[in-house]
């Protein structure tokens, strides 16, 4: 990883951090994937895109509804429970 990328994930991270309210470390619980039957969405908001199949980093398990995740882009963005799916 070159010194640019390495800042460029570094403010991306801190960005997340002010957007999302979230305080701490930045830890990867686990990750699962979006359902390949789900239909796909358009992100807006603090609501991440989704692809079918995608593999997502669960960053926060956030209420019943939703999940905070970061997908390989290093975007951030909640997305529904209904979905994911466990790896």
């Amino acid at each position: 990883m070159t010194l640019k990328e390495c800042k460029k994930e570094e403010k991306a991270d801190r960005e997340f951090q002010k957007k999302f309210k979230f305080e701490g470390n930045i830890k990867v619980l686990t990750q699962m994937m979006v359902d390949p039957a789900a239909t796909e969405k358009r992100g807006g908001g603090k609501n991440l895109p989704l692809r079918r199949g995608e593999i997502l980093d669960v960053i926060q398990f956030t209420n019943q509804e939703q999940i905070l995740c970061r997908n390989s882009q290093r975007r951030y963005g909640y997305v529904p429970r209904a979905a994911m799916l466990h790896l």
